[in-house]
């Protein structure tokens, strides 16, 4: 048996999970039974993207978890951070233009 991690934050609450599981292991199937989606029901683990400290997991099924590996189950984005940055900057020159 190995020690792992798993770890999800939702927009109000965050949980980090530590457990146990066979050597030989899978991500996804580490997942299903981490007990997260219990936790959050909204969550589908069978499809959701996953990393392993901060690295996006290319397939789940296949990538067999390590010992003290952190498996972080990722939301998707709201909004994409190039596209707000550049209604930060656009908001910036107008705000400047009016100033002068």
């Amino acid at each position: 048996m190995i020690e792992i991690e798993v770890v999800y934050a939702a927009t109000d609450r965050q949980v980090l999970r530590s457990f146990k599981v066979g050597e030989g292991t899978s991500v996804r199937a580490a997942l299903m039974v981490s007990g997260i989606a219990k936790a959050f029901p909204e969550l589908d683990l069978t499809t959701c993207p996953v990393g392993i400290f901060g690295k996006v997991v290319a397939d789940p099924d296949r990538q067999v978890v390590q010992p003290a590996d952190r498996l972080e189950i990722y939301r998707p984005l709201l909004a994409d951070p190039k596209e707000i940055r550049r209604l930060r900057a656009a908001k910036a020159a107008l705000a400047r233009q009016a100033d002068q």
